[in-house]
């Protein structure tokens, strides 16, 4: 599947009846089951035995530890292994460009830490870009501004890494080299720099997490006008959302995406999360896997990924808590919609009072190439201790206490002390959510 039979096929969904959304999402089902069991010796094992026609809920659910330890048998074209997307990701002038020329590659810890590879091939290519093109936009209104002033797009996301913001459009970058409507502005930069590069460029689109617009709100010197405003990565709050609002004079959106399943659930114009249920299945359940009802807190989901056939994820299991909702909306739309307890990493403060968004540095730490898993806790003021997982800890302990001193000192302040700590990464006691940031002070 390419771009234009996507783009018809998304077009085309948007006229279906909940009922009619439910015989597709089965007949693709259907289909993806076939070609996983085809194709995938994980799956083929996985699912050895269970009757050619098994329900949905039949199926056994998949982690991603469960998948990442199986990733030579879960990809369905058995060229591509684990040991070639190390050597092919070990060079940064690959990120945006295909390995074998045939499938994007991405890298994702997610809320639980534990890091990802993703492959996207054409289909999930071509799904993502006609979900862009057509869900985007909660009001129409908005969109019409957006193309009348050019159709200018800039995300405030990392610069580097195969993370899917920035793999996905230097992909497009190289596609289409000659248009200059979209840029991205690198979270790390020093702000004055960030805010040069926005205030020169006058975006119609301004995306990012909502953590570190919330922090380029505060400036005085940004004057941008954008005509939206689209947040991801993070939970928008409604307190960020009003903040944003008042700073740009334009509607403040957000959406919940995951590498693994794409874009998940598009927001309307009544601030409802609408999930794509023609490209993806969400199942909200309890901690021991049984669905719970809408309107109901989830303690997890099962994803299932009806255009990625590279890699399949059918019941695939994210932490986040959800509830659905199948209550009709105003806005008119019949696909089902959720509320979404995102990822709230904390906010640092130096003593300097400068503010450090929590991507910022989740970001600079991902870039240690041999963390396993981290997490930052600041317990005063001017001294963090830092957690990590790591096959060579101490070496990885030196190369991210300079990357973070050289951060921090970008930002006014020197005179931190970043100190290694005997603990593992722990997860909220409570919520089970995992921080990669934390503050105690």
């Amino acid at each position: 599947m390419g771009l234009i039979r996507a783009m018809m096929e998304t077009h085309r969904a948007d006229r279906l009846s909940r009922e009619e959304l439910a015989q597709l999402q089965e007949q693709r089902l259907e289909a993806l089951v076939r070609y996983a069991r085809a194709h995938s010796s994980f799956y083929r094992d996985l699912y050895a035995n269970l009757p050619d026609d098994a329900a949905l809920g039949d199926l056994p659910a998949v982690t991603k530890p469960q998948v990442m330890a199986e990733f030579d048998r879960v990809v369905t074209d058995c060229r591509v292994t684990m040991e070639r997307i190390e050597a092919f990701t070990a060079d940064p002038d690959r990120i945006g460009r295909k390995i074998d020329g045939r499938y994007l590659v991405f890298r994702t810890s997610g809320s639980t830490g534990n890091p990802a590879v993703v492959l996207y091939d054409a289909a999930m290519i071509g799904v993502s870009s006609a979900v862009a093109a057509l869900r985007t936009f909660a009001r129409r209104e908005d969109l019409k501004a957006f193309l009348r002033h050019g159709k200018k797009t800039a995300g405030v996301f990392a610069d580097h890494g195969f993370y899917l913001a920035c793999g996905m459009s230097r992909y497009l970058q190289r596609k289409m080299p000659w248009k200059r409507t979209k840029i991205t502005v690198d979270v790390n930069a020093p702000e004055e720099e960030i805010v040069r590069q926005l205030n020169e460029f006058s975006p119609a689109m301004l995306s990012g997490y909502p953590s570190n617009l919330a922090l380029l709100a505060d400036d005085d010197g940004l004057t941008i006008r954008p005509d939206v405003v689209i947040t991801g990565g993070e939970l928008l709050t409604d307190a960020v959302r009003q903040k944003l609002a008042g700073k740009f004079g334009c509607t403040i959106q957000t959406h919940y995406s995951c590498t693994e399943g794409g874009e998940i659930a598009c927001e309307c114009a009544e601030g409802h999360l609408h999930i794509n249920e023609d490209w993806v299945i969400l199942e909200p359940v309890d901690a021991s896997g049984r669905p719970v009802e809408c309107g109901v807190q989830s303690d997890k989901v099962l994803l299932t990924n009806l255009a990625n056939r590279i890699q399949p994820f059918i019941r695939y299991e994210l932490t986040d808590r959800i509830i659905v909702h199948d209550e009709p909306c105003a806005c008119g739309r019949n696909t089902r919609w959720l509320e979404i307890e995102g990822r709230t990493d904390d906010t640092i403060t130096l003593p300097n009072g400068a503010k450090i968004a929590p991507m910022s540095l989740y970001k600079i730490l991902e870039e240690v190439q041999s963390i396993r898993r981290f997490q930052l806790v600041q317990v005063s003021p001017d001294r963090f201790m830092l957690r990590l997982i790591s096959d060579c800890r101490e070496e990885a302990f030196a190369e991210a206490k300079q990357a973070l001193a050289a951060f921090f000192a970008g930002k006014g302040f020197r005179e931190a002390v970043i100190t290694l700590s005997d603990d593992a990464p722990e997860a909220d006691p409570v919520s089970g959510k995992f921080k990669h940031v934390v503050r105690l002070a």
